[in-house]
């Protein structure tokens, strides 16, 4: 089986129980194995997939002060020591993706339970649809919401009217021989003047979760502590919370400068400042691919594909035989869990024949496509309608909004000239 590209890798050493004694190198991760190969002569002395791991635990015992240790299946307990930069931080990194391994949806093992293409492209497309469905419950929702401030918009206009009419019999009573005050239309005329102006404002900011994942936070240049926690992408900005969901940090849409790729699971986030430090996040997840295509719609040339992104990318490439820079970007490394053999036997080579030969997609496969297809099409149509309609419904909503403040201001100011 070829080796996979290597998510995140730590210096250590690893207790080798049938010679008692600890052989220095590299612990790796990548989508679906822990591997640790000695140095200097890159010897593979672990190679164990993930979905094999009962337990991690940080533990410490009488041969060494504190280590991390692996419970395999068949009760097998592999020890890791001097990990660097901490125990704690490889700690959180593997429970992470291990944790998500077991809570992913079961894959498919070897080559024999692959997918056809036509499967893989049914469970694309009822991917994308399930995802435009809550798409559009938020979309609906969001207008109900939308709705409700028009009309608590219009009964404050209301009221408005009713302080104005009030004031001005406070401010021209009946026993005043001259009328209104001459003061006071040209005042009324340069209010309305200025809400109209404000009218042109962009709509309000909505406060809407996008997605979320789990993820592995670290402030970058504080003590590079990598902690549990979460990534929140809402509608106007990115919020880094904790393990107890307790807000880390909050970027505000116009406050990123910079979302630095690394790979496929992994990205920072900067905010750049004159005269005092950046404010910089690095996000590990093993979910990140659900966050990076939105990230790359809501921030477009702020995201910024690094030189470690490229090298992954052609690491993934020369293990999986797949052409670079095909296909989704977002999408290295999260293929199928398929083995695929080094050396294929006469028989297996007619089997691969005959399966070369078979359609790669049934008549059965392609009606389902395209009723799935169509009904995709409808839920993109109904919700570019309620999109509009929003539109039009945040425009006056903020011209509403701006004429009640100017309204607002105005009546202070007539009231405290009464006093």
């Amino acid at each position: 089986m070829s080796q996979e590209a290597s998510i995140h890798s730590w210096p250590g050493s690893y207790y080798i129980n049938s010679e008692k004694r600890w052989a220095s190198g590299i612990l790796s991760l990548s989508r679906t194995t822990l591997r640790f190969n000695s140095e200097p002569n890159q010897e593979n002395l672990i190679s164990l997939r993930l979905s094999r791991i009962m337990e991690i635990k940080m533990e410490s015992s009488s041969f060494v002060f504190s280590a991390l240790t692996v419970l395999e299946q068949g009760n097998i307990k592999h020890w890791f020591g001097s990990l660097k930069p901490c125990r704690t931080v490889v700690y959180h990194v593997l429970e992470h993706f291990w944790r998500e391994r077991l809570l992913s949806p079961t894959e498919p093992r070897g080559a024999e339970a692959a997918l056809s293409k036509g499967q893989e492209l049914i469970s694309l497309i009822s991917g994308a649809q399930r995802r435009l469905e809550d798409t559009g419950k938020v979309l609906n929702h969001q207008g109900e919401q939308f709705d409700n401030m028009m009309q608590g918009l219009d009964k404050i206009e209301s009221d408005l009217s009713v302080a104005d009419k009030l004031l001005s019999e406070l401010e021209c009573p009946s026993w005043w021989p001259f009328g209104k005050l001459p003061w006071k239309s040209h005042q009324q005329a340069k209010s309305e003047a200025a809400a109209k102006a404000a009218c042109a404002k962009g709509p309000a900011k909505g406060q809407k979760v996008i997605t979320s994942i789990p993820a592995i936070v670290s402030h970058v240049g504080s003590s590079g502590t990598m902690k549990p926690g979460s990534l929140v992408v809402l509608v106007s900005s990115l919020e880094l919370r904790d393990a107890n969901g307790q807000l880390l940090h909050c970027f505000e849409k116009e406050e990123v400068d910079d979302v630095y790729v690394h790979s496929p699971y992994e990205i920072s986030v900067r905010q750049r400042f004159i005269g005092k430090p950046d404010i910089c996040f690095r996000i590990l997840s093993a979910r990140m691919i659900e966050a990076l295509s939105v990230l790359e719609m809501q921030y477009k040339k702020k995201v910024e594909i690094t030189r470690d992104y490229a090298e992954f990318q052609a690491t993934l490439a020369n293990t999986t035989g797949s052409p670079e820079g095909g296909g989704n970007p977002w999408s290295a490394g999260h293929g199928q869990d398929v083995e695929v053999p080094v050396e294929v036997s006469a028989g297996e080579l007619t089997q691969l024949q005959l399966q070369v030969l078979q359609p790669t997609v049934t008549e059965a496969e392609a009606q389902e496509l395209r009723q799935m297809l169509q009904q995709l099409k409808n839920l993109a149509l109904e919700a570019e309608t309620e999109l509009e309609r929003q539109d039009e419904a945040l425009d006056e909503l903020s011209c509403s909004a701006d004429r009640n403040t100017m309204n607002i201001n105005r009546h202070t100011r007539r009231m405290r000239k009464l006093l």
